[in-house]
């Protein structure tokens, strides 16, 4: 179906101010929407609060409005630009909540608005825990017993008779805002009360707790022809019972036996069907690791972290394509961006493991409950892209931009203070340092058997975290000679220094010895079938050819990593506005970062990017390489200095 000519002026909601669970992913998927919308040659009106975003650039949309995020002020802006339709689904839980606010104060209808991508009644059905429910219950999708309540004594009636523990999920909130698990009707009492008083309808799901089976999600993609495609399949390393937002989230997903995991790719779509999604949804589903029993989670009607997550991990411009979709292409239709020779249908492929790490903001709270569950407390996260998950994981460790003796130990500050009893009943009870005290659980000698009764997290990947102690036991015991297979493995120089107990100036001349370089590989979309016109980098130890070659006259620029308190968006502005002016001024533009939420990331924007950790080590990789005229560090905020 060839896109709508009965539009001409297009309004996109942004997501206003960054707030835990709602980040710089919103500005990359705001700001590709109006860029891919102006492709197709429509006006296009934004309006966001956030004047740190590259959508509030003029130059994104024909007519920017610094306006609050208000039904008064959206009324009025409506009012005044008479646009034709309105497309929410890019602003987050903002956007949705919103549209819906619009509708029911009559806007939309008395200006004629028309509400394009996911309509109304599917946001509902997402959004609205009881609708959301039936129709699961409808096509045969299983869901965790459950019951919608909007008081707090139906809550604890429902937990009295189905048992503890239970989650508690409010409906139309962003991140699992006001949810948690009740263990007994006390805790119940003031979650319930709390997640009620968050919903902006008073409504909560209170459910049967699946907390210990895996956590999948699928993006999916579908048009308005009913053509889908799954996007991305990611798997938490957490299980369920941590917000995925503040999980290791891999892809693509490791421990599925192919027969579970196509079962869990057909339930994604037919969820997305039977919702008549029109764009991107994500879609969490619970897998139970003894059978193949699953469960339904919940779906997000709209982009989301995850969305931004498995746009920078395929390859695939989710935000680009869900905005074309949205005027009526279909995926039949639509060029992928990346590739420029295969259509938008294809699903992609992934011939590498992509790991990401959340970042939270305890370093600056040091008073705060570090305890993880289902409301989100990272500020961001980063990506690393390896051969191995050891690899990928290792370089999503150097990209945080915490402690660093910490990255370089993989151990936490004085874990010779921590008690036995008190790991163990961390391990049992997630904090932000879960990954670093699983390091001090394998230093200790616990069992694989006791770490995966404890923390529920599969064999497999703790399988994998034993490989890298090993690797770094190796390196106490065969020094210089177990260099290589480390650095293959993803160990940086730093943490090569710490496991060799000498000087970082060392280990730089032992790896220069030993004629250890990295090679270049590429994120395509295809996994090298087709030719790419634009692809990105990452670099592996592991041998094989270089697929980068130098630019020649370009510049390099300095990414600002992970959000985090104090380094947030207006680094990411300052970073793209720099490529900018280098492309304006005649040189060409490399970017290094490994935060997958922001715009400076997106495959577009400079002639080329690398998906690296930023750090000394790996920035000087990428300048032996590119013999760049000059690196510029001061946009990237503290992280470049």
């Amino acid at each position: 179906m060839p896109k709508r000519t009965d539009l001409h002026k297009i309004l996109v909601i942004g997501s206003g101010p960054i707030v835990i669970g709602q980040a710089a992913e919103f500005d990359y998927a705001g700001s590709q929407a109006c860029i891919s919308l102006k492709e197709e040659g429509y006006q296009v009106v934004l309006v966001n609060s956030n004047p740190a975003t590259i959508m509030t650039d003029d130059q994104i949309a024909d007519q920017v409005y610094l306006e609050p995020l208000t039904v008064p002020s959206l009324t009025e802006i409506i009012e005044r630009e008479h646009p034709d339709a309105l497309l929410p689904t890019l602003g987050g839980q903002i956007g949705l909540n919103l549209a819906i606010e619009l509708d029911q104060a009559g806007v939309l209808k008395k200006f004629g608005v028309t509400l394009l991508g996911t309509d109304l009644q599917t946001i509902q059905e997402a959004e609205d825990r009881e609708q959301f429910k039936q129709l699961m219950e409808e096509i045969g999708q299983p869901v965790p017993a459950s019951l919608t309540v909007h008081t707090v004594e139906a809550a604890c009636q429902f937990a009295e008779e189905a048992g503890y523990p239970v989650i508690v999920r409010p409906a139309f909130t962003l991140g699992g805002t006001g949810g948690g698990i009740a263990n007994d009707q006390e805790e119940l009492e003031i979650i319930a009360k709390r997640g009620l008083a968050q919903s902006p309808v008073t409504e909560c799901l209170i459910e049967q707790s699946i907390a210990g089976l895996k956590e999948i999600e699928f993006e999916v993609m579908r048009d308005a022809n009913g053509d889908e495609i799954s996007v991305c399949c990611m798997e938490n390393f957490d299980p369920v019972g941590l917000h995925t937002g503040d999980s290791i989230v891999v892809a693509p997903n490791q421990t599925l036996p192919d027969v579970q995991c196509q079962r869990l790719r057909s339930a994604a779509l037919a969820i997305v069907a039977a919702l008549k999604i029109e764009g991107g949804c994500n879609v969490q589903l619970a897998q139970s690791p003894i059978s193949d029993d699953y469960y339904v989670i919940e779906v997000n009607p709209r982009v989301s972290r995850s969305s931004a997550l498995a746009s920078k991990a395929t390859g695939y411009p989710i935000a680009k394509i869900a905005a074309k979709i949205a005027v009526g292409l279909n995926l039949s239709e639509i060029t992928n961006p990346v590739t420029q020779t295969t259509i938008a249908a294809f699903e992609p492929a992934l011939d590498y493991v992509v790991v990401k790490l959340p970042r939270f903001p305890f370093d600056k709270f040091g008073g705060a409950d570090r305890h993880l569950g289902t409301q989100m407390k990272a500020t961001g996260e980063v990506m690393g892209i390896g051969l191995t998950f050891e690899e990928a994981l290792l370089k999503a460790v150097a990209s945080l931009k915490i402690d660093p003796g910490v990255q370089a130990s993989l151990l936490p500050a004085n874990d010779d203070q921590l008690s036995d009893q008190k790991l163990v009943a961390a391990l049992k009870s997630p904090t932000d340092l879960r990954l670093f005290e699983l390091f001090v659980a394998l230093k200790r000698g616990y069992s694989i058997a006791d770490l995966a009764d404890w923390t529920k997290i599969s064999p497999f990947f703790l399988h994998k975290l034993a490989h890298i102690w090993q690797l770094k036991r190796e390196l106490a015991l065969q020094g210089g000679a177990a260099v290589a297979n480390a650095k293959q493995f993803g160990f940086t120089n730093a943490m090569l220094a710490s496991a060799l107990r000498c000087s970082l100036s060392n280990v730089e001349q032992l790896v220069k010895n030993a004629g250890l370089a990295p090679v270049y590989k590429t994120v395509d979309t295809c996994a090298s079938e087709f030719a790419s016109a634009t692809p990105y980098y990452y670099s592996s130890y592991f041998p094989g050819n270089n697929e980068s070659q130098p630019l020649g006259n370009s510049v390099l620029v300095l990414g600002s990593g992970p959000i985090r308190i104090g380094q947030g968006v207006e680094f990411d502005y300052t970073t793209v506005h720099c490529v900018q002016a280098i492309q304006e001024a005649g040189y060409r533009a490399i970017i290094i970062n490994n935060n997958p939420e922001t715009v400076s990331t997106d495959f577009s924007i400079s002639d080329k990017l690398y998906f690296e950790p930023l750090t000394v080590e790996h920035v000087m990789n990428v300048v032996n390489l590119e013999q760049p005229r000059g690196v510029i560090v001061q946009f990237g905020g503290a992280n470049g200095h």
